[in-house]
């Protein structure tokens, strides 16, 4: 596989998008491009918020990498028009993508392979009343955790530590999405682990983890202070952080992820068990995010890791090149 510039053709760096994350996107997307542009590609910014994606095949693009965040760009949207203009694109096909922007329907694949994440209860925006939240508490004791289901960058999370907070975090939630994730709240270390490669290939990077102002690891937190801290080295015994890495591997794979993907964990702090939150196909790649951040530890700076997603840009049915004009 060539990763000689020329070799890519000329490159769409897809940002900005539709969904809420679109201002964090720009700040991926910008970086994205002139990594690229530093390497000698041909690399262009294209926002399909602003224009159609057929414009793509009509100007000549052969690659996509996608700096999309959230819906629209991160949920196999994207991803299925691409597989009909015959383009490729860097991350995750259509249904590892539609399955792993939905927290529930990620919780209940993973929950049939094993994989541990938090107990949680899944409510509809139009069910958000005194006995939905008496089920919730009852079910998942406080605190707990509220946040929408397709949402990512926390927008819409809250942290729910007396019964009488729950409606208005039920409602903020609901005003992001139809779907409201109530989930089992686990206090302990905060880590997140990045993966890399496809199938029985795909392999973890250094976990990174978190220590937020407060514990409090919100959008402000995750984009726009200098406050939050992320070690890596993490500091976990070597054991635990292996446990780990093979854990988010299986995660990943169980989805049918490929390309790349980060995945969130809890550690409980009494039982030192992980207890994985979600998975992420299209991470951010702001000067705060963590991708480039572990791939740095492994190594990997920058430039190198975003030529690297490009050098393994493809499509799930390359029956359908040549697809759309």
């Amino acid at each position: 596989m060539s990763n000689a510039p020329a070799h890519f053709g000329k490159v769409a760096v897809l940002m900005g998008g539709q969904s809420a994350e679109r201002e964090v996107s720009f700040m991926s997307g910008n970086g994205v491009l002139n990594a690229l542009r530093s390497r000698g590609v041909d690399a262009h910014a294209f926002d399909p918020a602003e224009r159609n994606l057929a414009d793509l095949k009509k100007e000549g693009f052969q690659r996509c990498f996608i700096a999309l965040h959230g819906r629209f760009g991160e949920d196999g949207t994207v991803q299925g028009a691409l597989e009909l203009l015959g383009i490729p694109y860097t991350g995750s096909g259509v249904m590892a993508s539609s399955i792993a922007i939905d927290k529930t329907m990620t919780k209940r694949v993973w929950l049939s392979e094993d994989v541990p994440t938090p107990r949680y209860v899944l409510l509809k925006q139009d069910n958000l009343g005194e006995q939905a939240q008496a089920h919730v508490i009852q079910t998942l004791g406080l605190p707990l955790i509220v946040k929408p289901a397709r949402e990512g960058s926390s927008i819409g999370v809250a942290k729910v530590t007396q019964a009488s907070e729950l409606p208005q975090a039920l409602k903020a939630a609901a005003a992001c999405d139809t779907d409201v994730l109530c989930e089992q709240f686990i206090a302990g270390d905060e880590v997140t682990c990045p993966v890399l490669g496809e199938g029985e290939t795909a392999q973890a990077l250094p976990v990174i983890r978190i220590v937020a102002p407060a514990g409090n690891y919100d959008y402000q937190n995750k984009y726009f202070t200098d406050d939050t801290q992320y070690l890596v080295p993490s500091g976990l015994p070597e054991s635990e952080e292996k446990a780990i890495q093979a854990l988010v591997v299986k995660a990943y794979q169980v989805l049918g992820c490929k390309g790349w993907g980060r995945v969130d964990v809890m550690i409980d702090a009494q039982s030192r068990k992980p207890y994985l939150l979600e998975i992420n196909t299209s991470p951010g790649m702001t000067g705060h995010s963590l991708v480039p951040m572990s791939a740095k530890a492994a190594g990997m700076d920058y430039e190198s890791l975003c030529m690297h997603l490009l050098a393994h840009a493809g499509l799930e049915h390359s029956s359908s090149a040549g697809g759309l004009a």
